[in-house]
């Protein structure tokens, strides 16, 4: 494979270059490409401008993974189904089936997207970040994750898909363009920066590839916002505008780990429901009045309210509960009632207006009076992507983005609102503004 890095010149992609008796395969790598293909990491994430070459060149990658690591199962990944069978799906079956005739695609008897390999012996599985259920009995070889970096690609299948890997170390590439802060930037992208050595990040412009127009690129710098511009035509984070929490910051807000004192008092934040109940534990030093986020809780289903209550008495043994609160006003007070049967009382919020909850957090946030245990990622990843929904000008609206999907930081307002974030004294209201944007 390592002689199929050719200098990048505006010429097609692949070539099919005539040769005595046949042809010749020959890929016309960019550099950024180039580097990827070079790169010696576990997990490498190249995140690159639109129509920067990352779709085109996954197909490449895996299959000199699989000249490398030998028969078995491969993963591809789409963020979606609708872009699995546009871009994805496409790409892999031009390479494989059609160029190398390595194999032929077909939907087995479960259901699955397959390329079977000719001799029967290697299968590439294709998947939806939305379904990731398709990859869980697979134990795969190396994996590629298309636009890993949309919203609908949750941290969990992230962590089945390592899980797929682990057996056999398994590499994994993901080539995306950058839509939002979250999983892929703290766990891959941070890592990679921070000198994990099992991580590398390839960034780089969609003017990198040489077929996009320069007219284009100039273009949409002169137009866009400097935030979008820099995510989706650089591969470069910037902080985008219309996050709820702007005013969190991982630099001073996150911190290590560390013992909670058996004095310090327990606060903890309840979202009910019976497919993604969560919770939030909080424990406040009585010296400070400061407040640290020590333990998220997402189970997901199955659970009856006497499992969680025990769950919940697990992580709080031998410390001082001082209160729970949770749960909707007006339609959620029978699960209360519920839980308070099985010896852990739940009250209600102080605020009965989700607005006004997110407002007092917003203000707590600002004087940086929480805390949050670096291991929290489920947490961090919410309170880093939760945004409000943008308009045609790519402002914000008073609208609320996925918000139902936020289960971690419904608990958070649910307790957090109970305290006046100028002082964090329990039971008295506070009057706060409403959050400023950052736009540009």
């Amino acid at each position: 494979m390592e002689d199929l890095v050719t200098e990048a010149r505006v010429k097609p992609y692949r070539e099919l270059v005539p040769m005595k008796g046949g042809y010749d395969l020959r890929i016309n790598f960019h550099a950024g490409q180039e580097k990827a293909m070079r790169s010696v990491a576990r997990f490498i994430a190249v995140l690159a401008g639109t129509q920067g070459g990352k779709t085109c060149f996954e197909p490449d990658w895996l299959y000199r993974e699989i000249c490398q690591k030998g028969e078995g199962d491969y993963i591809v990944l789409s963020a979606t189904f609708p872009l699995l069978g546009l871009k994805v799906l496409p790409e892999f079956q031009g390479l494989f089936c059609d160029i190398l005739r390595w194999g032929v695609y077909k939907d087995d008897r479960m259901g699955n997207r397959i390329i079977q390999s000719n001799h029967d012996k290697s299968r590439i599985i294709f998947a939806s970040a939305t379904n990731p259920e398709a990859i869980e009995s697979a134990t795969a070889k190396g994996a590629v994750w298309d636009e890993a970096g949309q919203k609908q690609c949750k941290q969990g299948v992230w962590e089945a898909l390592q899980r797929r890997l682990s057996l056999n170390k398994g590499r994994c590439l993901f080539g995306t363009t950058l839509y939002q802060l979250g999983w892929l930037k703290t766990e891959v992208y941070d890592r990679a920066v921070g000198g994990d050595k099992d991580y590398e990040v390839i960034q780089f412009d969609s003017i990198e590839n040489p077929m996009f127009p320069p007219e284009e690129y100039q273009r949409a710098k002169r137009d866009l916002p400097r935030w979008r511009f820099d995510m989706f035509y650089r591969g470069r984070y910037s902080r985008p505008v219309g996050l709820v929490f702007d005013n969190f910051s991982e630099e001073e807000d996150v911190i290590d780990r560390f013992e909670i004192p058996k004095t310090w008092f327990i606060y903890v934040g309840h979202d009910f429901g019976s497919a993604n109940p969560a919770a939030m534990f909080y424990a406040q030093d009585p010296a400070t009045s400061q407040f640290y986020a020590f333990q998220e809780y997402l189970p997901g289903p199955g659970r009856s309210v006497y499992e969680h209550v025990q769950e919940f008495t697990r992580i709080t043994k031998g410390m001082n509960v001082i209160q729970r609160s949770g749960g909707n006003w007006t339609t959620e007070e029978e699960i209360r009632q519920a839980y308070t049967a099985q010896g852990w009382h739940i009250s209600k919020p102080k605020w009965k207006d989700p607005q006004q909850q997110y407002e007092h957090v917003y203000a707590m946030n600002a004087l940086h009076k929480v805390k949050v245990f670096r291991d929290l990622r489920g947490y961090i990843d919410q309170k880093t992507t939760f945004s409000y929904e943008l308009d045609e000008r790519f402002q914000p609206t008073d609208k609320y983005d996925d918000e139902a999907s936020m289960h971690l930081l419904a608990g958070e307002r649910y307790i957090l609102s109970n305290f006046v974030p100028e002082t964090a004294v329990a039971g008295i209201g506070a009057r706060v503004s409403k959050p400023k944007w950052r736009v540009g």
